[in-house]
């Protein structure tokens, strides 16, 4: 194992460096009047500045008007989910995401909302709406994320290093949902019912302080590799950390109360361009509120985006980083720190989601986005690297102990360029694992 380490980490250290020095190559050829070198191919393929601007891929079947009409207000992308995956079988529904305006597009943020309904030949049924909506003049800022699953999930025990052996086969993921069953893993049954609300009130420009509420409730659990009446009897990692911290092996609810402080200067947050995201989000769950038992948790987050080119605000790197810590007390095996914990379930991609939990959690991304059509910019690029490290104290497996690294690659095609929405296909190859994920909202 550490030699394998040993041997993953250069490479993903390798490869961030060559994406942030050619990232630095482009930045460095715009001279001081902010135009950038003209190549070889750039003056073959040279064309009027007026011509080269963001299009989109009903552009290409529209006639071209002296007035083009204002962009509207309200966007939406309906995709079809249609996908098979060893963890759902065969999936059938709809998904994509809402785009709108709550004011001017002078002073107000774009708002979304994501949102999948599907069910599966496993007889699973998977609902969702993750929103986040700015109102007029961007004095409120909204979290939400509301679900209703009947669901199945594989787990792999604590820390980064569970288990770590044998090859995990493809996935394909919708938006975070999916994933594999395998001999490594430990399948559970369960449905799912989360409500989760911040309120961020505006108190300088681009910084926010706020309250939410957070109900997680998961029930009519069942873990399919738990046999109590074998000889000797077959435990698994759900069951041995539930009896050890005393929660029910079938049923357990959070609810609790969060303060919050977010800072945002994104251009946009449906595929930002430029600008900066933080947030701090410190949980406290209450027996008072119906939780089984009182546990804090906190939720630290950095995003920033840094563009490569004045002419294509396309062409930029991307940076990612969160921190997912159980503070005090001891929370539910399903609800700890897991990866794809985020709010739309998209870290770790090469992963499926929960294939790393611990009592914390550090997650690091970096993705490069460029153009590929050389004017139009419909049909874009991006090349990703991300990392994971998770802990296990029981165990004595620290933080940082172990990292699993990840590397992919992924197409973009424009679908609205005044919401700037995308359709998204990735590719991605992890540890052992692999997987491929179709999306309507970029990655961060």
């Amino acid at each position: 194992m550490k030699n394998q380490m040993k041997k993953q980490i250069p490479a993903f250290l390798l490869l961030l460096f060559s994406l942030v020095a050619t990232g630095g190559l482009y930045a460095r050829q715009a001279d001081s009047t902010g135009k950038t070198s003209t190549t070889t191919a750039d003056t073959v393929k040279a064309k009027p500045e007026k011509d080269c601007q963001q299009q989109s891929i009903g552009d290409l079947f529209r006639k071209k008007e002296t007035t083009p009409k204002p962009p509207k207000k309200f966007m939406a992308l309906i995709l079809p989910n249609i996908s098979s995956n060893p963890s759902n079988g065969f999936v059938l529904g709809i998904g994509g995401t809402f785009g709108w305006y709550m004011g001017s597009r002078e002073n107000t943020r774009v708002s979304s909302a994501p949102f999948t309904v599907a069910i599966t030949s496993k007889k699973q049924l998977i609902t969702f709406v993750k929103s986040n909506i700015y109102t007029k003049e961007d004095k409120f800022f909204l979290q939400g994320d509301w679900r209703f699953y009947l669901y199945s999930q594989p787990t792999y025990g604590l820390g980064t290093n569970a288990p770590d052996a044998g090859n995990l086969p493809s996935n394909f993921h919708w938006a975070g949902e999916g994933g594999s069953t395998d001999s490594l893993s430990f399948p559970m049954k369960y449905n799912y019912v989360k409500f989760s609300e911040i309120v961020n009130r505006k108190i300088v420009e681009n910084f926010y302080v706020g309250m939410g509420y957070h109900f997680d409730d998961y029930y009519s659990i069942q873990d399919e590799k738990l046999h109590l009446d074998s000889t000797p009897p077959q435990l698994t990692p759900h069951y041995v950390y539930s009896d050890t911290n005393q929660y029910s092996t079938v049923h357990y609810i959070l609810s609790g109360l969060s303060a919050n402080v977010v800072y945002d200067s994104r251009d946009n947050q449906a595929n930002p361009y430029k600008g900066i995201y933080a947030n701090i989000n410190y949980r406290y769950n209450l027996k008072l509120l119906g939780s089984d038992q009182d546990a804090s948790e906190l939720w630290m987050e950095f995003r920033t985006y840094v563009g490569l080119s004045k002419k294509k605000q396309r062409h930029l790197i991307a940076f990612w980083a969160f921190g997912d810590f159980n503070l005090t007390g001891d929370l539910p095996y399903m609800t700890l720190p897991a990866l794809g914990g985020d709010q739309r379930a998209r870290s770790g991609r090469g992963y499926v989601n929960g294939r790393f939990r611990g009592k914390n959690l550090v997650y690091g991304e970096a993705e490069w986005r460029f153009p590929i059509s050389p004017c139009s910019q419909i049909l874009g690029g991006v090349i990703f690297v991300n990392a994971t490290t998770t802990d296990n104290p029981a165990r004595n497996v620290a933080l940082f102990q172990y990292i699993k690294p990840s590397v992919g690659f992924g197409i973009r095609v424009m679908i609205n360029k005044y919401f700037r929405t995308n359709i998204n296909l990735d590719f991605a190859i992890g540890s052992k694992s692999q997987g491929f994920y179709f999306s309507g909202q970029e990655t961060f």
